[in-house]
């Protein structure tokens, strides 16, 4: 037996645990499930807690029912001390942090926090700050965090509990699955989950059916194919059933049209008639068919009409059932009192986190010319100071002088000598050109700065009408300890609107966009500098 891979973790998103991590707790909560069906107490007992002292504490900012109440019956399984805290009249309306609040918490002895709330990224930053805080004072632990919903980002417990509902449809197989999401693509967080959380099968197909102002979010999309999945997009049921290629398995979610605005209201029931399944459907679906909800389902508006709660396409019940035994076997994980049998795959190497994004080449020693490898037509050259060149190349002017504008600003170089040109290169596309006069080295942090906000663009450093000394940039993996990025999201836990002072962070993606490593939302290298 080794460590317990599993013990003090958190889980924040559906990724934090890996694919194998993933297929070995579904395992476990198979065992759990048949143990409970057929009362076999002995094997329930091995996933037990059993610890009075180990506190569990349920923080609801938003409202729940059935996440808040699965999660609850899961966590008195464990027979341990489950506590709530009442928001409505804590600290946190009086104007308190978050973090403030959940490291109190942590002092007395609470090991585990679920936490739902409209704020994207907190349980991530919680995870981060009570560790620091358990550390300072002596603490012999770490708490854990689970995300039971932030906002418009993931549901990664929902996503366990659909992920092991659609196995026991497969026999518990990973190879293939072809799976239809339907209805509110655009606010549902148990589908954007989905985006990575599908990659536990070897084979992905996806289709998306809804109307525009209801479909997946491009950042999903596109993410879905960066993992490899199949995905098609229609904007109705009906136009999903009029070819011949149907999944037998269907995901719908609850239209949150209230969220969207008088303009989409008022074309609501024309919304809610391309993803509510009619009668009218039925001879034109495999009879193998399984429908699946999140729940609730809306009573006047349901997506999945109530006639269909007696019919075998129900696997809606059964899914929220399943809840409860993938909540019990989760805590019992993080807790560390199963997963002792578990052997973590090796890590794999040759991540971007290890590429160079700053390469100094050989300066030459020609002075400067006005050709293609000088600076620009109408630019003389320069006896001290620096040019940066083929800024956003292939852009159009516009784009391009606004962004050195920002360039200037986030290497401060805006309040001296110097001017911007934009010209073409011997291939025609358009370029841009900073030239500062003065000769200045750069440090290593200005280097990684102009990495992140001018990545392509070459520096050169010039003296005595020689470059002494020649830099190509090419995008950074990570953008982190600068004062001056921001996340765009306003829902998110770094944004200032949220006034917790939180370090932004931000990863670059494989199709070259940066991720916020809170709220996972997709920037151009652009979109991450403060104006």
């Amino acid at each position: 037996m080794g460590n317990n891979v599993f013990k003090g973790r958190s889980l924040n998103v559906i990724a934090d645990f890996s694919i194998a991590e993933r297929r070995y707790f579904f395992k476990k909560v198979n065992e759990l499930k048949k143990a409970i069906v057929t009362s076999d107490f002995k094997t329930q007992d091995k996933f037990r807690i059993n610890d009075p002292d180990f506190g569990i504490y349920e923080v609801f900012i938003e409202n729940s029912t059935r996440t808040k109440e699965s999660f609850r019956n899961a966590a008195k399984f464990h027979h341990a001390k489950v506590s709530e805290l009442i928001t409505t009249g804590s600290s946190i309306n009086k104007g308190e942090s978050y973090a403030d609040t959940f490291n109190t918490l942590s002092g007395y002895q609470n090991r585990m926090f679920i936490v739902r709330s409209t704020v994207e990224g907190l349980t991530k930053w919680l995870s981060e700050e009570t560790e620091r805080y358990c550390v300072r004072n002596g603490l012999p632990y770490k708490p854990s965090f689970i995300n039971a919903g932030d906002g418009r980002h993931e549901h990664p417990t929902q996503e366990l509990l659909d992920e092991f509902s659609f196995l026991e449809d497969t026999g518990m197989r990973f190879d293939s699955i072809h799976l239809a999401l339907v209805g509110d693509l655009y606010h549902g967080r148990t589908v954007h989950s989905k985006t990575d959380g599908l990659k536990l099968f070897d084979n992905v197909k996806v289709d998306l059916i809804a109307p525009p102002e209801l479909q997946m979010p491009d950042e999903y999309v596109e993410k879905m194919k960066e993992n490899g999945f199949a995905v098609r997009s229609f904007g109705s049921i009906e136009e999903y059933l009029d070819q011949k290629d149907v999944a037998l398995t269907w995901y719908f979610t609850r239209p949150q049209l209230e969220r969207m605005g008088d303009k989409v209201l008022n074309k609501a029931d024309k919304l809610r008639e391309s993803i509510v399944f009619r009668k009218e459907f039925i001879d034109k679906i495999d009879k193998n068919t399984k429908f699946y909800h999140p729940l609730p389902r809306h009573k006047e508006h349901p997506t999945i009409p109530t006639w269909l709660d007696e019919t075998s396409f129900n696997g809606w019940e059964r899914q929220s059932i399943n809840g409860y035994y993938c909540r019990i076997v989760l805590i019992g994980l993080l807790a560390g009192i199963i997963g002792d049998d578990f052997e973590p795959e090796t890590s794999e190497s040759g991540s971007v986190l290890d590429e160079k994004y700053i390469v100094e080449v050989d300066p030459g020693n020609n002075a400067p010319k006005n050709d293609e490898s000088g600076y620009a037509e109408g630019m003389r050259p320069l006896w001290n100071g620096l040019v940066i060149d083929h800024i956003c190349k292939g852009e159009n002017p516009s784009e391009i002088r606004e962004h050195m504008n920002s360039i200037l600003h986030v290497l401060k170089l805006d309040e001296g000598r110097g001017g911007t040109w934009v010209g073409t290169g011997k291939d025609g596309k358009y370029k841009g050109l900073i030239v500062v006069p003065e000769y200045r080295d750069l440090d290593t942090k200005e280097l990684k700065r102009l990495a992140a906000v001018a990545s392509g663009a070459t520096l050169n450093i010039i003296k005595d009408f020689k470059v002494i000394k020649k830099y190509r940039t090419h995008m950074p993996p990570r953008i982190y300890n600068f004062d001056d990025i921001a996340c765009a999201n306003p829902a998110c836990i770094t944004h200032p609107a949220n006034s917790e002072n939180v370090p932004n962070y931000f990863i670059r993606t494989k199709d070259n966009h940066f991720e916020c490593a809170y709220c996972g939302k997709f920037h151009t290298f652009k979109e991450i500098w403060k104006r």
